[in-house]
C-alpha cells in the first residue's frame, strides 16, 4: 500500500515537551519526580530537567515509534529513559544493553537510547498507556 495523506489513518501525532527549572512548567516537574529515590539511588545524582515524549496513537507502530523518537531525542541531549513496564516486562528489559537499572519494585526500567532501540525491536515490545 502507498502512503496516501488523505487517509486517517497515516497521521501520527506526537506531543514532545521538555520541564524543568526554567523551562516549562517547573512545578509539574517537581511533583511528577517527587517520589522516585530509586531514580537517584540508581543513576547516582538527582534529574533536574525531563523530555516527555508522547504518542496520541496506541498501535503497535505508534509505540515503536515513540520509543525510537525518544532515542533520537536522547542521541541529541543526552540522559537516561524513565520507562513504565507491564507486569512480566521487568525481567525480559532488565539483560538489554544500556539498562542502567529496574526500579519501583519492577515496574520502572532506567536506560539508554541503546536500551529503547533493544527494547523496541523485541518482538513482544510494548509500552505502557
Amino acid at each position: 500500500m502507498g502512503f496516501n495523506p488523505q487517509r486517517e489513518d497515516w497521521h501520527r501525532p506526537f506531543l514532545v515537551y521538555l520541564m524543568g527549572p526554567g523551562v516549562g512548567d517547573e512545578s509539574v516537574f517537581e511533583a511528577e519526580h517527587a517520589d522516585e529515590p530509586e531514580v537517584e539511588a540508581i543513576l547516582g545524582f538527582r534529574p533536574t530537567h525531563a523530555v516527555n515524549v508522547s504518542a496520541y496513537c496506541n498501535r503497535e507502530i505508534d509505540h515503536v515509534a515513540t520509543a525510537l523518537l525518544t532515542a533520537a531525542v536522547m542521541d541529541v541531549i543526552g540522559g537516561v529513559a524513565k520507562v513504565e513496564l507491564l507486569d512480566g516486562q521487568a525481567s525480559v528489559v532488565a539483560g538489554f544493553p544500556g539498562v542502567r537499572g529496574i526500579a519501583d519494585d519492577d515496574w520502572m526500567a532506567l536506560g539508554t537510547a541503546e536500551f529503547l532501540r533493544a527494547w523496541a525491536a523485541y518482538p513482544a515490545f510494548r509500552l505502557v498507556k
